[in-house]
């Protein structure tokens, strides 16, 4: 354990970044490495291994979308009012379990269960593990701690779905690839473990103090957090898009570009990820994200208007930016507007965002189905001004937030000039 604890104190200091925040950034890719070797895989293995309708196949995914969204906030919440470590411990705990369950379960009901709580695992794993990152790193840079997480999650994502395709996923009967992620998940639980005991000097304070109720009405009555919120549904609806609609619309009959463009994602998630940070430091958080959307946007419309490989690979170049700069600076945001001992629930409210994704999803379907592939521009210039109705949203939370800072400094200054008169009595 002194072991451990001496290699992440050694990492912080030539980095640094808190030992804690490289525990998180490592555990992340560990977390989402394991995620991507099987849940990817999972419709496969219902439908092909246990001989699960498509109906309802879908219905059991869809339950893990419907649990985790609901849930996330609550998740957050808990682990402000509990701690950050006992939260994150019994979420890969019971991950772990979960994994095991999907090669064992034999009835319907049970994967309906087990996708459920893969879900809920999820939600309550996400937000307090950023909300962990931002505990243990300055203001100053959080930016760069979370641009390392997101680059962490872009590693995990490429490569896990890799080893998992080498281990047996997406065939009929191999249960490997479960009993592997489920390791990986345990594992991370210990090293969690070892992180409470050998950092507990920035254990965060608790607000156990403060009722659930109290914690909703708090979050949920913070201005500039709703108006991000709203955005961000915007947002996480444009994003959607990249797996949902340009899949069926690229995909239907051009599988090799569709493949090509999700090679160029990842490839410009991790070629622009730092220039980008270091650009936007000199701009507010807000203002990055309504840079952001309008990426979103015309990134879409590019899908629609392109035909030639090349321009679509440009059009994916700039929609990778719009999702670089609304994912990344949204968790730096929600470090800066949360109260510190609300940090979690405020992490964990974020995650209504992803109705967006549902909802767009749909929308790009209906689309598609009514106005016919042959209308790329028309139904892409439809979902580029979706996704552009985030900018006001952001417009006017960024309005709200330098009001408040305003406010903020005309009280500090008072402040200073009522105490220099006393000084001068």
């Amino acid at each position: 354990m002194m072991s451990m604890g001496h290699f992440f104190k050694k990492l912080g200091s030539l980095t640094g970044f808190h030992p804690v925040a490289w525990g998180v950034i490592i555990g992340t890719f560990l977390s989402r490495t394991g995620f991507f070797m099987t849940i990817p895989f999972l419709g496969i293995y219902l439908g092909k291994g246990r001989g699960i309708d498509p109906a309802t196949v879908g219905a059991i995914l869809a339950a893990s979308l419907l649990v985790g969204t609901m849930s996330s906030f609550f998740g957050g919440a808990l682990s402000d009012r509990f701690g950050r470590y006992p939260v994150m411990i019994g979420a890969m705990a019971v991950w772990s379990v979960t994994l095991i369950g999907f090669a064992y379960a034999d009835a319907t009901w049970l994967f309906f269960l087990l996708s459920a709580l893969n879900g809920l695992c999820r939600s309550v794993f996400e937000p307090t593990s950023r909300a962990l990152l931002a505990d243990v790193t300055p203001a100053e840079r959080r930016a760069d701690a979370f641009n390392a997480r997101y680059f962490a999650i872009n590693i995990g994502g490429a490569i896990g779905p890799l080893i998992g395709l080498k281990l047996g996923a997406g065939g009929t009967s191999s249960l490997l690839p479960f009993f592997t992620s489920a390791a990986i998940f345990a594992l991370y639980a210990v090293v969690l473990v070892c992180f409470m005991a050998i950092f507990k000097n920035v254990l965060h304070e608790r607000s156990g103090s403060v009722a659930m109720r109290q914690i909703v009405r708090i979050v949920f009555t913070d201005k500039v957090f709703l108006y991000f919120l709203l955005g961000n549904i915007f947002v996480a609806g444009a994003y959607s898009h990249l797996d949902t609609t340009l899949s069926q619309y690229i995909g239907h009959d051009r599988v090799e570009t569709y493949s090509f463009l999700f090679v160029i994602n990842t490839l410009s998630v991790l070629v622009f990820q730092y220039p980008l940070a270091k650009l936007m430091k000199r701009f507010s958080s807000l203002t990055s994200l309504k840079a952001g959307c309008l990426f979103f946007g015309l990134g879409l419309f590019g899908f629609g208007i392109f035909s030639n490989t090349v321009l679509l690979a440009l059009a994916m170049v700039v929609f990778t930016i719009g999702e670089i700069l609304c994912f990344v600076i949204g968790d730096v945001l929600i470090g800066e507007i949360a109260p510190d001992h609300l940090r979690g629930a405020y992490y964990g409210a974020s995650g209504f965002a992803f109705i967006g994704q549902s909802v767009c999803a749909w929308i790009g379907g209906i689309l598609l189905h009514t106005l016919g592939f042959g209308q790329g521009p028309v139904i892409f210039a439809i979902l580029m001004l979706l996704g552009f109705l985030a900018f006001p949203f952001f417009h006017r939370g960024q309005h709200l937030w330098e009001q408040s800072k305003g406010l903020e400094s005309k009280s500090s200054v008072a402040s200073v000039i009522k105490l220099e008169k006393a000084d001068n009595m």
